[in-house]
């Protein structure tokens, strides 16, 4: 079952009044990272960096940032469990 990319978008955390709410209190690098995980997720830490072209630093601060207001989770990866995924959560 596939989705339209219109489907897709209104299935976002980021069309939720209440997520961008608390989004918006978050630094520019957060909301930055937020938006990267809308288009493709999950995602890791070195993927997330490459794709927002932040620093790694950057990128930890900003998850970090996301987690403590629970608008990102994060599990192990299916491919190498050494790494964690993130995810915006619903």
């Amino acid at each position: 079952m596939s989705t339209t990319p219109e489907e897709a978008a209104a299935e976002s955390p980021l069309t939720n009044p209440e997520f961008r709410e608390q989004l918006r209190e978050l630094p520019p690098s957060a909301k930055l990272v937020a938006k990267v995980l809308e288009g493709a997720s999950p995602l890791s830490q070195g993927q997330l960096a490459e794709e927002s072209l932040l620093p790694d630093r950057t990128v930890r601060y900003a998850l970090n940032r996301l987690e403590e207001e629970e608008l990102v989770g994060s599990r192990y990866s299916f491919h190498d469990a050494r790494k964690q995924v993130y995810y915006l959560t619903e």
